[in-house]
């Protein structure tokens, strides 16, 4: 009993192999986007010299939401990376 529900439930793991890692690849590529967004709009002010367009691009509240922003997009990218290597890790 026991061994034929560890079977199937091996064979549903591997059933959805294929969409976990294909989802695990989406997600890593919008987390990088995002986080390369969030870094771009970080850096910019400071880099370029620019701190007022419609808002004061160097205040502390809107770089600590940015910077929190970036944090958990770092996040979503380790765990989608994490997700796609478990997923790769489990096809072997």
């Amino acid at each position: 009993m026991y061994i034929e529900a560890h079977e199937e439930f091996v064979q549903h793991i591997e059933a959805g192999q294929m969409r976990i890692r294909s989802l695990s690849a989406i997600t890593v590529v919008v987390a990088a986007l995002l986080s390369i967004s969030y870094l771009v709009q970080i850096v910019y002010p400071f880099a370029v010299g620019q701190t007022v367009v419609a808002v004061n691009l160097s205040d502390p509240t809107l770089l600590g939401l940015e910077l929190l922003l970036l944090l958990l997009t770092i996040a979503w990218v380790v765990v989608g990376l994490r997700n796609y290597r478990f997923a790769t890790d489990l096809g072997r």
